[in-house]
């Protein structure tokens, strides 16, 4: 295991974000699309996890994001941050939140 140093992994802004839109990224069988709630602002994700996820049983949910990652063009598409998810058998699995959290919650 490679270790991060404290002030390092302090740069990481999670966030509590819930799920308002979610689509099938065009010509991908990974990808969705999601429009997330960050409190203050709506953002888009390009993520991965569309083999296990069903866009329709998505909306609603509350996820956790790094919301200060830098936004990246993936498939045309650009993605303004990066759900977590656990890999359970090569699948992913999303990391929720337990019970209802302002959206834009920061994580610490």
């Amino acid at each position: 295991m490679d270790y991060v140093d404290l002030e390092v992994f302090k740069k990481i802004d999670l966030r509590v974000a819930r799920i308002k839109k979610a689509e099938r990224v065009e010509g991908t069988q990974k990808l969705l699309r999601l429009v997330v709630d960050l409190g203050s602002e709506r953002r888009q994700l390009i993520a991965g996890i569309a083999e296990v996820y069903s866009p329709e049983d998505l909306i609603g949910k509350q996820i956790v994001v790094v919301a200060n990652l830098k936004p990246k063009k993936i498939k045309g598409e650009w993605s303004q941050g990066m759900l977590l998810a656990a890999v359970v058998d090569g699948k992913p699995a999303l990391l929720t939140v337990d019970r209802e959290v302002p959206p834009g919650s920061r994580i610490t």
